[in-house]
């Protein structure tokens, strides 16, 4: 599990990057100042979470057990609603997509939870 971690993370901070710099050159002038923000939050929480799964993966080695798998699979879906529906939301301009962020939000703290268990127990 800490390999899908580690790949998952390391690609995760890809993706983030490249959106952090699509928003800042190509999105600046294209979308209004708070669609930008709500675009920003998504890559800026994206690259949090890379580095906590990276984290995970590191972890792995030395704390067996299904809390730590759990925290990352949160922080993988976490990442997806969370990110993924800022994402959409700045590119579309649909404000439905954002009942989905605190979906998101949840999944990212219950993987910090998991992830504080799975720390206190090894």
């Amino acid at each position: 599990m800490d390999k899908t971690f580690a790949v998952l993370g390391a690609l995760s901070g890809l993706v983030s990057v490249g959106a952090g710099a699509f928003g800042a050159h190509a999105l600046k002038a294209r979308l209004s100042p708070d669609l930008l923000v709500a675009f920003e939050t998504g890559a800026r929480y994206q690259m949090f979470h890379a580095l906590a799964l990276l984290g995970v993966a590191l972890l792995a080695a030395r704390v067996p057990g299904a809390a730590l798998t759990w925290a990352g699979w949160l922080f993988v879906a976490g990442t997806l609603l969370f990110s993924g529906s800022l994402y959409a939301l700045a590119l579309t301009g649909v404000r439905a997509l954002g009942a989905v962020t605190p979906v998101g939000g949840v999944a990212f703290l219950a993987g910090w939870l998991a992830l504080a268990l799975a720390a206190a127990r090894g």
